[in-house]
This record gives C-alpha cells, structure tokens and sequence, in this order.
C-alpha cells in the first residue's frame, strides 16, 4: 500500500473590493492574519497565510482588492501586485458576493490567467435564500468564463470552507511542504503589528482618511516575553492630524487599545504599544515613499 501523496502550494484570492477576500483567509487559515475592514482596499500588501493539514499545505495569498475607481501611484501600486501574484500561483479564487455580479467584477475576468485553474468562489451565503435563484445566478457568472469549479461559501461565519479546501487541493502540485506545519503565516510580528494598527485606523475613522495614511513601526524590541512596540501614523495633512487623535486623545486611545489586545492574542503575550501621529506630505502619490513603506 502506498503512501497518500503530499501537495503543497499556492493559491491567490482576488477578486473587486470588499467581497471578503481577507476574511475568507483568515477562517481558511483559523487565525487573523489579514486585516479586515467594510472600507475598500485595506488590504495593501500581499499576505500569505498557511493552512496545513495531514495530505496537503494550502499557501493562501491574499491580494489588495482590483481598484478600477479611484486612481493615483498607490492604487497603481497596488494593483501591479495583483497581477503579478496572479502570474505565480498554482490555483487562483475568484471571490464575488452571492447575487452581485457587477462591471467592476466583470473587468476583472480578462486579468485572470488562461493557463491556472481559477474557481469560482461565491461568499456571502447568507445572501442566497432562493436556491433556484443561487444556480441561476452561477450559471450567469460562468457563462463569462471558464471556470475551473465553483463553491458557495459564508467566510464570516466559516460555511462550506472545507468542500472549497477540497477542491483546491488536486490543483496543487505534489511536493513536500514549504512551511513548518503550525506556521500560519509568513509575516513577520513586526509587518503584523502594523497591520492590526492599520485595520483599527480604517474601522474608526471616516471615509477619505484612511487612504492618505499609512503605519510605520519605528521600534519593535522584545524585553523578557514582553513585546515593546512604537508606531507611527502618517498623514498627508496637518489637519488631518487632530481627526486621527480625536476630542482629548479619546480617537486614538481606543486605536490602541483595541490594537494592543488583538497583538496580544495574536504574538500570545504582553505588549507595550505607543502610537503617535505624524505628517508626511504626499506621501500616498509620491512613488519614492512608496518604495520607502514597501508598497511598491
């Protein structure tokens, strides 16, 4: 009797803002390692997480969302990632919202690649009472493209995600796999801290904040098992300043509070935050600061 083969490798989640690319990972995975957000394109960077099991490694990248709308060096930026993360996958997720099939979903089919698998991947179950309506709505969406296989799933509320691990895991190539199997990602605590400030900023703040900031972890050291970490803010605009920390300081508090206590889940143990505030003009349309934060 032979031994079950191994299979390890890749698998991009992409798909038009906020249909719960970063969501769906997080539970594929059982650990938040990608931030969260009803706002569009939180996601900036490229997140691989991992999710290990007995006959396979499923190494999940999530991308920023296709920005089509909103333009400018950082969108550009990130939207470059997506196509190259696209080119270098072994299986790609196409993730859209159950009976929402719109033009910005549909400008996004020609980028998907000819020659990997892509599936269909339709989130927000709870959307989809009629079943009779739910197939009608798949056969409209496929009839644009060629499908490798298709799943229906509840990300936020963890539905259907192993039949969708299932089928992912014959497109993966047999091999040994890359990561330790309690590895969940390859971040490093120092990117995940930064990651957690950022997705506090863009959960309190209001609509056009956020997209002209961004976070620096200025210092990260760790004293015993205590983690000592100091980030700063950076705003476009000196006015803008005053709406981050808020009446007295009270904006900013709750940032770092809630901040502290999901790092503190996370790096399981105690952490030391301080968060601060700085301007930095132009930041978010200068290419040379978006080289110096990594975004490019």
């Amino acid at each position: 009797m032979t031994d079950t083969p191994f299979h390890c490798g890749f698998v991009a989640i992409v798909g038009r803002p906020n249909v719960g690319k970063s969501t769906l990972m997080n539970h594929l995975i059982g650990q938040k390692v990608s931030i969260t957000s009803k706002k569009a394109q939180t996601t900036r960077h490229r997140v691989n997480g991992i999710h290990t099991e007995d006959s396979a490694q499923f190494v999940f990248v999530d991308t920023p969302g296709f920005q089509t709308f909103h333009k400018g060096a950082l969108n550009e930026v990130l939207n470059r990632s997506v196509k190259e993360t696209l080119s270098d996958v072994d299986c790609v997720l196409f993730v859209i919202e159950a009976m929402r099939w719109t033009g910005a979903d549909k400008e996004l089919l020609p980028l998907l690649p000819k020659h990997t698998p892509v599936m269909l991947v339709i989130n927000k179950l709870d959307k989809a009472k009629d079943k009779l309506a739910l197939a009608e709505f798949i056969e409209t969406v496929r009839a644009d493209f060629a499908f490798a296989d298709v799943e229906v799933v509840s990300a936020k509320h963890g539905q259907r995600l192993a039949e969708l691990l299932d089928k992912v895991r014959p497109h993966l190539p047999e091999s040994m796999p890359l990561y330790p199997e309690d590895m969940v990602t390859d971040k490093s605590e120092r990117f995940l801290a930064a990651e957690i400030v950022r997705e506090k900023l863009f959960r309190y703040l209001g609509e056009e904040l956020p997209y002209s900031m961004n976070v620096e972890v200025e210092q990260f050291e760790l004293d015993g098992a205590l983690r000592r970490i100091h980030v700063a803010v950076l705003v476009d605009k000196e006015g803008q300043k005053g709406i981050l920390i808020g009446k007295g300081g009270e904006k900013l508090k709750k940032i770092s509070t809630e901040a502290r206590l999901d790092m503190e889940k996370l790096f399981d143990g105690k952490v030391y935050l301080e968060v601060w505030v700085k301007v930095k003009s132009g930041w978010a349309d200068d290419v040379r600061f978006l080289k110096e934060f990594g975004l490019n």
